[in-house]
């Protein structure tokens, strides 16, 4: 086999030709003009970064495929990307550092509400449902924060523990906090929703809340009461509510291997609400979700919900079934947006990088669904692949700079249709099936 020959060329060239649509998508939202309204951390040089664009240049590397500070250096030297996107120049790692790091507890609480509430202003939706779930992010160092606690993958190694909110309707994240490791599952959840609901959702009609297991507490479900949401919420199976389920006599079967029952319940001093359980049969369904309870009652997983709406009962359980998809949404942004490995000594200033990946994930999400709505459940790592991994350069022609995209020709008015979907926008973005 005869090897090609070497040859090199200084001819500036891009791998990322199609992130020419992301950055036109982004101009529709006008988001560069809102980051600078925002109190960003600025430079103590004059000749420093405009906070705005160490954001974007943030941003950037994360969709290029940076999982790590040091990854963004990839892109500095990507000359004919930095054109695409209006960037004279890109920091290195030292300057996300040192910006990164002049975040605190403060300065996250002033800034990142206010970009989301601003964000989601932007959604014309109707009724929208919202999703409260927490993951666990290991860390293999002592940063502030990493703290030995619930980890199921990695048992005894420090972790943070954040709390997040999905919109389910539009695939993107509401809020999202860090918090230590070792904190309980329901710490800070009540002051969380308050921040979601009363800011980042402000004027949205919220019709339906779901949460895990870890929001199953008497003062989460007295606030949303209080709030008059509905809410169907994963319930922890305690010793008195595992006793009242081996109570229960009147099942109605469902389906095979699937029965449905319900109940109301209080707990020492709470208020009776309404409690679904759903009774597994393993040997029909092997792979079922649920807890195995009961000696007395080998091979059978049981759920149980708690909620205030007023349904049939498979409704309920297909109605928080479909809570799922937070999962999807969870390892799409450890995987494809470096969610676990975007972390700093200080606490606020990891904080603050995780909650401007929230917003990098959302401005795809919403990419994806006005620009690829036949391919709006694909990852961002198969967007790369679809249309934004194409090689281009620039040339000048009639002192005008021109991008050239290498792509076959059967497939230029396939690209030639999404840039004009995206002229056609607005900048008001409507979710005509939410």
């Amino acid at each position: 086999m005869v090897n090609l020959p070497i040859e090199y060329s200084d001819k500036p060239v891009t791998p990322f030709g199609g992130m020419s649509l992301l950055k036109r998508m982004l101009d529709k939202t006008q988001i560069y003009e809102q980051l600078n309204k925002l109190a960003l951390p600025v430079a103590g040089s004059n000749r420093g970064y405009l906070p705005s664009d160490i954001v974007r240049s943030f941003w950037l590397g994360i969709w290029t495929g940076a999982s790590r500070y040091i990854h963004c250096d990839w892109v500095r030297y990507d000359t004919v990307l930095q054109d695409i996107f209006g960037l004279k120049q890109m920091p290195s790692q030292s300057t996300y550092s040192r910006f990164f790091n002049k975040f605190n507890q403060a300065k996250n609480t002033e800034v990142f509400p206010a970009l989301q509430q601003w964000f989601m202003e932007q959604l014309e939706i109707n009724t929208i449902t919202v999703d409260f779930d927490s993951t666990v992010i290991t860390r293999y160092g002592e940063q502030e924060g990493s703290a030995v606690g619930y980890n199921p993958n990695k048992k005894g190694r420090n972790s943070h523990h954040p709390l997040m909110a999905f919109i389910s309707q539009t695939r993107m994240v509401a809020n999202a906090w860090l918090r230590p490791g070792n904190a309980a599952a329901s710490s800070n959840c009540v002051a969380f929703m308050q921040e979601t609901f009363d800011c980042c959702l402000q004027g949205k009609k919220v019709g339906l809340v779901r949460g895990d297991s870890g929001f199953y507490t008497e003062e989460i479900l007295d606030y949303l009461e209080q709030k008059r949401l509905n809410y169907v919420v994963a319930v922890r199976m305690y010793p008195n509510i595992k006793s009242e389920v081996l109570c229960r006599s009147a099942w109605i079967t469902l389906s095979k291997g699937i029965e449905l029952s319900e109940m109301t319940f209080s707990h020492s001093q709470g208020k009776p609400r309404r409690y679904i359980i759903v009774k597994k049969r393993v040997e029909d369904r092997p792979n079922c979700t649920g807890k195995l309870l009961f000696e007395d009652m080998p091979g059978y997983r049981f759920s149980c919900y708690v909620t205030n709406l007023d349904l049939p009962l498979d409704q309920v359980w297909n109605i928080y079934n479909s809570r799922a998809d937070c999962e999807n949404r969870i390892k799409e942004l450890k995987q494809d947006f470096g969610l676990e490995n975007f972390c700093m000594q200080n606490f606020w200033a990891t904080e603050a990088s995780f909650r401007f990946i929230m917003v990098a994930y959302n401005l795809i999400s919403l990419f994806r669904h006005f620009a690829l709505n036949e391919h709006n459940k694909a990852t961002h790592q198969t967007l790369k692949s679809y249309c934004f991994a194409l090689g281009a350069w620039t040339a000048t022609h009639a002192n005008r700079k021109v991008l050239k995209i290498s792509l076959p020709l059967k497939k230029r008015q396939w690209m030639d249709g999404l840039f004009a979907k995206i002229d056609l926008l607005d900048g008001k973005f409507s979710y005509s099936n939410a």
